[in-house]
């Protein structure tokens, strides 16, 4: 392994009810909608609007994940939120510890609008009909999704990114800083040449690069892998060493991030790294999603993935390899730093989701029991 070094149609736009259905897994329908009057929208008194003014945002994406957790505080911020999304999965969910009168008021302010963002003509004719002030794109891929959006808002204020910390170029020197080389040809190469469409088109735009993301309602495999084998009881198998380092920030505090780069001059045409304050290995990933959640210490199996043939399946969740960034910038700068620590921010994933009995993906230990079967393991 590499020495590291470490640097110091007719758009339809319906307001939600309030509903008493509470699905974590999101697999319940919305049977009824409210068609959006159009009028002047006020916030109500009390709430706190930290951006000058109360803005009229669109979220392309937004019912799952970091959309679920950034929408609540927008609409607490006093925004007026429209998700945009293909309809496939109802637009609210009632989260874990969140109240019936918290999810109501959530639910009574949400708007969406029903399409698919790869129509671009009806982005277009949507967007131009509805007229957005900020744009977050949360589920944006390739630089040719976002052009119709930029042409149907010629008068857009602020467009936020969610890119990923996958677009720089594999180093030795560590932690991954904003101005650090990037690689053309990641697998990330689409939110790349997005970044750039965005500069190229002079717009007011705040890109942000976050690494592993974990959290309540993770559609990665991340702490729900370890999760798994922890119940079951079963060993960790860990590529190589186990001593490679990475990095995971909790979904709450990437969403306070998109909070403070709205409306925000320092944010203009800036990216901004985002993720948990210390690094890890995968080790004591292990261990701390062991301790989080109440296990015992796990029984860490490490092996040589050159040895395997896996086939299509992942046999691990992370990429093996040195891998963390620098969020320095996003600390001096905007003034964010996290709320959760590794083993506090696992703790709350897992007792509001795991813990919980949800998850995405069920068990499946065919890769681990090839590992266990050899006898030839990394000790």
């Amino acid at each position: 392994m590499a020495r590291l070094v470490l640097q110091h149609k007719q758009p339809s736009l319906s307001l939600l009810p309030p509903s008493s259905l509470s699905d974590f897994h999101g697999t319940r329908s919305m049977t009824t909608s409210f068609q959006y009057k159009r009028k002047v929208w006020q916030p109500k008194g009390g709430l706190r609007v930290t951006a000058l003014s109360a803005k009229k945002i669109l979220i392309m994406g937004g019912t799952r994940f970091i959309g679920v957790f950034l929408s609540r505080l927008l609409v607490k911020e006093g925004h007026q939120v429209t998700l945009f999304t293909r309809g496939k999965a109802p637009i609210t969910q009632q989260l874990p510890a969140e109240s019936d009168t918290e999810f109501a008021d959530f639910s009574s302010k949400i708007l969406h609008l029903k399409g698919d963002r790869k129509d671009y003509d009806f982005v277009k004719a949507s967007l131009s009909a509805e007229g957005f002030d900020v744009v977050y794109d949360i589920n944006g891929r390739e630089a040719e999704e976002v052009e119709p959006i930029l042409d149907a808002l010629p008068k857009l204020e602020q467009y936020i990114y969610c890119s990923s910390a996958g677009v720089y170029l594999k180093s030795d020197l560590l932690p991954h800083f904003e101005t650090d080389a990037v690689d053309p040809k990641s697998r990330h190469k689409g939110k790349l040449e997005t970044e750039s469409l965005l500069e190229s088109r002079d717009v007011n735009y705040t890109s942000i690069r976050p690494v592993y993301i974990y959290g309540p309602l993770n559609y990665n495999p991340v702490e729900e892998w370890f999760f798994h084998r922890l119940k079951a009881g079963r060993p960790i198998p860990i590529p190589n060493s186990g001593m490679q380092i990475s990095q995971l920030g909790h979904v709450k505090d990437l969403a306070t991030a998109f909070i403070k780069v709205l409306g925000n001059e320092k944010a203009s045409k800036q990216v901004f790294n985002i993720s948990g304050d210390k690094y890890v290995t995968f080790d004591g990933l292990a261990k701390a999603c062991a301790k989080a959640a109440g296990f015992p210490e796990p029984e860490i199996i490490h092996y040589n993935p050159k040895e395997f043939d896996f086939g299509k399946k992942k046999a691990f969740p992370f990429r093996d390899q040195h891998f963390f960034a620098s969020v320095d910038k996003a600390k001096s700068v905007l003034g964010w730093k996290p709320e959760f620590d590794l083993v506090g921010g696992l703790a709350d994933s897992y007792n509001l989701d795991f813990g919980r009995g949800t998850f995405r993906k069920e068990a499946d230990f065919f890769t681990d029991d090839m590992i266990l079967g050899k006898s030839l393991v990394l000790t």
